[in-house]
């Protein structure tokens, strides 16, 4: 029987030209697959084989887990206190094993198995040469394409075989067999049956490997690209950046007679490439970005990681672009929201916003317009400002003295209290779906939970105005008017709801509707 097996590895290793070791493991788990038919359970089965005489023992196993963990799989592991019965400093994640019959091994077992021995070559041999492949540490793959299959090009790059999905193609190109092609190596996928190298000629990285192919200084690291944004085939960005004075990024990537950004247009299909100069100030990396648009002006918010740029009327369809392209490709270089306006619409929404805020104050606080336009004016947002700001920069406002400060500070402390209470009542009876939905704190889910919605799907169907009352009116109020159907509700009210209704709450419905679609 020993004979055998040794007989049979040294046949293997030579037939499939690959390590004898690479033999051994893989008749290993042929056996192990055999003695399992032997077990109505799952149960997990080593087989051991000596490399020098071709001796071998089976063994059954039980992989130790946490006594709090509990059994997911009874016939392959045991808790720890019962694996210490038996060895008493055994871990968890080790094993229990126990000497168990071999099969025979004979000449009808090697032809019963030798299907699922070479299968375990072949898959050793494929992982080796993705192995060798990765280690090379390249990003791009150039290969011709060997075939199509469903729309998908097949590319033969040395013994890789990589997969260009068809939606990873550049729009409007025509691939055929035998074309050479250039790609960016986007995913390894190895539970994929054909090729596990998945390529993309539309990923904003293939642009910035190109453009490190075409200049030189990038790769000698004293130009950095720090990020591409593109609709491919079409037009793309690019963000450049130096810290040697000596270079102008733009000009550098650019090239003699625009050489070097010609060279990737043309890999790229005729791709048109902006390329800006990157900037640590995310307001003049945004007006670098929206070029060639002429900004007048930028109102930043932090909180929302967005900004108002506000162009005159000449500049407004060339910052927008055509189908809003141009400020989609620099909302994505620049990692900020951006929000294009003139500045009419610009003072329209800084009223709006105005008159919210001011209508907050008077509500929650219980005070008069006066008061809440000093606190407007002074800069203040929300409650919590008012609540938990340092009392000195609040006893820095001329109009208000030290009892009126506190006074208003307890007013605000006190509201958001009420508030909290209210919405920890909201959420008796919630979906924890809807509790734990993505961005949802607890506060806004007990005010939802409080106006009535309690599901997923009933928090998904919430016109916008009914959402954004919940958010910004009192819970009792909101729910009024959800009930008349906004028959009167204010202008001020609907500021409020406006202004609360912001992209956060457009983005839990949107979640919550993906939710729904799923099921």
């Amino acid at each position: 029987m020993s004979r055998e097996v040794l007989l049979l590895v040294d046949a293997l290793a030579r037939e499939k030209n690959v390590d004898k070791e690479i033999v051994f493991g893989a008749l290993e788990h042929a056996l192990a697959q055999a003695t399992k038919k032997r077990y109505d359970g799952d149960v997990d089965i080593r087989v051991s084989i000596d490399r020098e005489n071709g001796e071998f023992e089976s063994f059954r196993r039980w992989h130790v887990v946490p006594d709090e963990a509990g059994l997911q799989q009874p016939d392959q592991e045991v808790l720890l206190f019962e694996a210490r019965e038996q060895i008493p400093d055994i871990e968890v994640d080790d094993y229990i094993e126990e000497p168990i019959e071999s099969v025979d091994f004979g000449r009808r077992f090697a032809q019963d198995t030798k299907q699922v021995v070479l299968q375990r070559i072949r898959d050793a041999e494929r992982e080796q040469i993705l192995q060798d492949f990765l280690a090379r540490g390249d990003a791009l793959v150039t290969g011709t394409i060997k075939r199509m299959e469903r729309g998908d090009a097949i590319v033969e790059s040395g013994k890789i075989e990589a997969r260009l999905p068809r939606d990873q193609m550049i729009p409007k190109e025509n691939l055929r067999v035998g074309d050479r092609v250039r790609a960016y190596i986007l995913r390894i996928d190895r539970n994929a049956r054909g090729p596990q190298v998945i390529l993309s000629r539309t990923a904003p990285e293939f642009i910035m490997k190109l453009f490190e192919l075409e200049v030189p200084e990038i790769e000698q690291g004293l130009l950095l690209i720090k990020s591409a944004a593109r609709d491919p085939g079409i037009r793309a960005k690019i963000a450049v950046y130096t810290n040697d004075k000596r270079i102008d990024p733009i000009g550098t990537c650019v090239g003699m007679r625009g050489s070097r950004v010609q060279a990737v247009t043309g890999e790229l299909g005729g791709e048109r490439v902006d390329i800006v100069l990157w900037s640590e100030d995310p307001a003049q990396f945004v007006i670098g970005a929206l070029a060639p648009a002429n900004v007048s002006s930028i109102v930043v918010d932090e909180e929302k990681h967005a900004m108002d740029v506000v162009v005159d009327e000449e500049n407004l369809a060339i910052a927008i672009g055509r189908g809003g392209q141009n400020v989609r490709l620099a909302s994505e270089l620049t990692g900020w929201q951006i929000n294009i306006m003139t500045a009419e619409e610009s003072a329209d929404k800084s009223a709006a916003e105005t008159a919210a805020i001011r209508s907050l104050f008077m509500e929650r606080l219980d005070v008069d317009q006066e008061v809440a336009d000093i606190l407007v004016e002074e800069g203040f947002t929300s409650l919590e400002e008012i609540a938990y700001v340092p009392i000195n920069e609040m006893l820095e406002i001329e109009a208000f003295d030290e009892d009126t400060v506190n006074e208003l500070r307890s007013r605000a402390r006190d509201a958001l209290v009420t508030e909290a209470i209210a919405s920890e009542e909201g959420l008796d009876g919630m979906q924890d779906e809807l509790v734990n939905l993505d961005g949802m704190d607890r506060i806004t889910a007990g005010k939802v939970g409080l106006a009535g919605v309690k599901t997923v799907d009933a928090f998904a169907g919430m016109a916008y105005d009914e959402f954004g009352a919940v958010l910004a009116l009192p819970i009792e109020r909101a729910r009024q008017l959800i009930e008349n159907g906004f028959k009167d509700v204010t202008d001020d009210e609907m500021r409020l709801i406006d202004a609360k209704y912001d992209d956060r709450a457009r983005s839990l419905q949107a979640k919550a509707r993906e939710l729904v679609e799923a099921k």
